[in-house]
Parts: C-alpha cells; sequence; structure tokens
C-alpha cells in the first residue's frame, strides 16, 4: 500500500515536472486510478508535443537556409509563433496588386517551401492565411477585401496541391481580409506589411487543447 502510494505521488512530481514549462496546472484528488492513467496518457501527449516542435524547429532551420535571398531583402519572413512555424509573405511578391493569380517570378519561392512542407513536416498541417490593408477595392472586380484575402489563400493552396501534390487533407484556407493587420494602415510601409500571406505549419497538439485534458483531471 506504500509503495503505491509513494508511486502515485512520484508520477504527480514527474507531470507536474514536465508541464510546467507549458504553464499547466495539475490537480489531483486523493484516491483516483485513473489519475495514474491520466498520468500517462498526458506524457505521452506531452512527449508528442515535443517531437512535433522539435520537427518545426528542423523545418524553420531549413526554411530559412532555402530561403536566405528571399529572408534578406524583406520579402519573406520566417518565425515561431505559438500556432506554429510561419512563413510570411509580402503579398506583392505572390500576386500583382488587386489580383488573386500567382505571379510566374513567385513560383521558384514557393517551390522552395514546398519541398520541406513534403518532406520535414509531411505529417503536419498547413494553413493558409490571406490578408490585405483597408485600402477598399475599386475597378479589380472583387466585393471587398474579404473576398480577395480568400482567392489569394485558395491560390497558394491549389499551388501546392496541385503542383507539389500536398495531401488536400493537410490543408486549409482562410481569408482574413483587412481584420487582422500586424501594423498601422496610416503608412505606405504599414499597409504593405498587411498585405500578406501566410503559411501556418500547425502541430497537432496545442497548449489550449493540453489544457482542456489536464482539467478533466479536476
Amino acid at each position: 500500500m506504500h509503495k503505491g502510494s509513494a508511486l502515485l505521488r512520484m508520477a504527480v512530481c514527474l507531470v507536474v515536472l514536465s508541464f510546467s514549462a507549458s504553464g499547466c496546472t495539475l490537480i489531483f484528488q486523493k484516491g483516483r486510478r485513473k489519475d495514474v492513467e491520466k498520468i500517462t496518457e498526458l506524457q505521452s501527449k506531452y512527449s508528442d508535443l515535443k517531437s512535433e516542435m522539435s520537427e518545426l524547429e528542423r523545418a524553420k532551420q531549413e526554411l530559412e537556409g532555402r530561403l536566405r535571398g528571399e529572408i534578406s531583402d524583406k520579402s519573406v519572413k520566417v518565425e515561431m509563433m505559438e500556432r506554429g512555424l510561419v512563413i510570411t509573405f509580402v503579398a506583392e511578391v505572390l500576386f500583382d496588386s488587386g489580383k488573386a493569380t500567382l505571379r510566374s517570378t513567385s513560383l521558384a519561392t514557393l517551390d522552395k517551401v514546398a519541398r520541406v512542407l513534403n518532406t520535414t513536416v509531411k505529417d503536419l498541417n498547413v494553413g493558409i492565411e490571406g490578408h490585405t490593408d483597408n485600402e477598399p477595392i475599386s475597378k479589380s472586380g472583387w466585393k471587398s477585401n474579404w473576398e480577395l484575402s480568400v482567392a489569394r489563400a485558395m491560390g497558394v493552396l491549389h499551388y501546392l496541391a496541385d503542383e507539389h501534390q500536398l495531401d488536400p487533407r493537410r490543408l486549409s484556407a482562410t481569408g482574413y481580409g483587412e481584420y487582422r493587420p500586424v501594423a498601422t494602415n496610416q503608412t505606405r510601409e504599414g499597409r504593405q506589411q498587411n498585405r500578406r500571406v501566410e503559411i501556418v505549419i500547425l502541430p497537432k497538439m496545442t497548449k489550449e487543447s493540453a489544457a482542456v485534458e489536464t482539467e478533466n483531471l479536476k
């Protein structure tokens, strides 16, 4: 009996230590045998998350190498963020003004990204997000910036799926229009930063899902 209690306390300590870096708090009720099973499950998921984050780090390094020139001239940015690994393209690199057809000069850059998506992170999902500035669209045929942002995201999605055979089940496209700016729209430079397409490589497990699992232990 004492031995079993000691093992349970040790398991609790191990999980608390494992999750302390991600800010999770675990609360267990004394005497619940299912807690041990939950501990094992959470440890397994935490291990999976660390493995996926390691994959993302490798992908980041590889992308930074392949896109060295584009990153240097600030047309592409690669960042590790809470939601995953984000590759940000200035919209003018991919599209002409007011258009949603990929420029032929942009394809070589997308090809570099596609190689990493098909190898280093081949098991992770990919979200493509379109964004615009808040300048009203005129004489372009689009109802609003929203439609343009969606069409641009879909243009990148189709290129990755059709030309590089990425599994369509891994891909999603979203258009946010002008509603998620990263800079002020009061300046030319700010508007250029807001006109962008982001390719987001998504880890399978996020901090939020881990928090839900821990909540179930209470």
